[in-house]
């Protein structure tokens, strides 16, 4: 009889054993997921912080570029500038009339 209590006893803590395993592999994937989580987060939050940081590089540059087109004296060179551009694949060709002849427009 007593030898059946032992067995007994020993199952029910085997079985309690289990048990506590059990939860406490829940708990651990649990936790794990909670982890991934916070790193993906972390992550995306990284991410947007740089994004916020480029766009506003951007719209300082872009206010600049604004401000300096807006007087005269930043936006005649910068038509200038852009009328020298040429594509790939393109040259660039002056005409100038041969001395002596008209002007295209008329005037000597």
């Amino acid at each position: 009889m007593r030898d059946a209590a032992n067995v007994i006893r020993l199952l029910g803590r085997l079985a309690l054993t289990g048990i506590v395993a059990c939860v406490l592999a829940i708990v651990a994937m649990q936790f794990e997921g909670i982890v991934a989580r916070n790193v993906a987060l972390a992550h995306e939050i990284a991410a947007s912080r740089a994004d916020i940081a480029d766009l506003r590089a951007r719209n300082a540059s872009a206010r600049a570029t604004i401000h300096r087109l807006g007087d005269a004296r930043g936006a005649v060179p910068e038509i200038h500038e852009r009328l020298r551009l040429v594509g790939p694949h393109e040259e660039l060709i002056y005409v100038r009339p041969a001395p002596g002849d008209p002007a295209p427009d008329g005037d000597p």
